[in-house]
């Protein structure tokens, strides 16, 4: 693979990340740049879903939980009606610009998939070059292997019934914060 370098596959992830329309920042990774941004991206909206992080520390998001729009343990109303969901991922796919998110805990599955805006926060040290590669003991401890997840590239669109539409399936945009 052409990849040497972590931030190789981290330029690399970005663009075709980008290129899936899908926008992307590169931040610290503490706590106080994370509620930055954050802060930033949900700052129009009245109330947040927050999936647990399954694989980043919670204590990376302990600033932003502090925040009264922060909805943690939402219900069914709150999960109907809010606009926003902030997850992480466990991976993303340099090739693809693809990231992984896991779906079978907490409300990882529902806050990433019924929102009109998905945030994702991910380590950039969980980047691998290529599909495949999720699913190979070679990479991330086996991960991929041990999950049930989602591969998100991009926004959800559907050209089905003629030209482009997006956020139909599922969140119409995807903003990715890769913590470096």
């Amino acid at each position: 693979m052409p990849y040497k370098s972590k931030n190789e596959l981290i330029e690399q992830f970005v663009k075709n990340a980008e290129a899936a329309v899908a926008t992307v920042e590169i931040i610290p990774a503490d706590a106080e740049s994370l509620n930055k941004a954050l802060l930033q991206q949900t700052a129009e909206d009245k109330s947040v879903l927050f999936a647990e992080p399954n694989d980043l520390d919670l204590d990376l998001f302990k600033e932003f939980l502090l925040n009264e729009k922060v909805i943690a343990n939402p219900n069914k109303d709150q999960l109907k009606f809010t606009k926003v969901g902030i997850t992480d991922a466990f991976c993303g796919v340099a090739s693809t610009g693809s990231v992984c998110v896991s779906i079978s805990q907490n409300l990882t599955s529902p806050v990433s998939m019924l929102t009109q805006k998905h945030i994702i926060v991910m380590d950039g040290n969980s980047i691998v070059p290529r599909p495949r590669d999720v699913f190979s003991e070679n990479y991330l401890e086996g991960k991929g292997l041990l999950r049930s997840f989602s591969f998100i590239t991009g926004p959800s669109a559907t050209a089905d019934m003629g030209p482009l539409v997006r956020g139909v399936h599922g969140p119409g945009k995807l903003h990715i914060i890769v913590l470096e």
